[in-house]
């Protein structure tokens, strides 16, 4: 079972489709007892960093999501909430991965970066099993995590940046992978199998 986390950023319905289609049990929660049951989570979210922070604090997701030992894919602002602090409205995030979250330069193009765009590198990791740098995948975003020690897959707009990164039980993707057709299912499929083999 996968549990979608439930809280006001998240971009919970076409995520719980996308996992539809897949044919994949599901559930979407703000329970941290219901989360307990679940075998990998979903952290969705769009929108602004700060009140997203807001949100899993009240709920004590945020303590929660720190703690867990299970699977957790991070999908965009999910993603970015790995990181210990972002440029939007000075925020703080959870901290399990190590970086700031900077803004692209509107000054030397369109912000944000929205449309398809591929990887421009990629390295080893079940996650990303099957991808090189032709598959494209949507994005929309203002803010990017710049490439470290955990960048999984880098894309290339205005600046490279990291598009997937993982530590230990944390993966994270910049795109948003429920409305990146085949290739999106392909990679929820490959968070899939990595949680079966836990």
């Amino acid at each position: 079972m996968i549990a979608i986390i439930n809280y006001e950023a998240g971009n919970l319905a076409s995520v719980s489709n996308a996992l539809q289609r897949l044919t994949i049990p599901h559930t979407i929660t703000n329970k941290e007892s219901e989360l307990d049951k679940a075998d990998g989570i979903i952290f969705p979210g769009v929108g602004h960093a700060t009140p997203a922070m807001a949100s899993l604090r009240e709920n004590g997701l945020d303590s929660w999501l720190k703690q867990t030992t299970k699977p957790v894919l991070g999908i965009c602002l999910g993603m970015q909430l790995f990181y210990e602090s972002s440029e939007e409205g000075d925020s703080e995030g959870l901290g399990v991965i190590p970086g700031r979250l900077k803004k692209f330069d509107s000054s030397q193009h369109k912000v944000p970066h929205m449309g398809w765009n591929t990887f421009s590198d990629v390295n080893a990791h079940p996650l990303v099993k099957g991808f090189g740098t032709e598959e494209y995948f949507y994005y929309v975003h203002s803010y990017y995590a710049p490439e470290n020690e955990f960048t999984t897959a880098s894309c290339h707009y205005i600046n490279e940046f990291s598009s997937v990164v993982c530590r230990d039980n944390y993966m994270g993707v910049q795109f948003h992978p429920e409305k990146s057709g085949k290739e999106g299912s392909l990679l929820l499929q490959n968070f899939i199998q990595i949680v079966s083999s836990e």
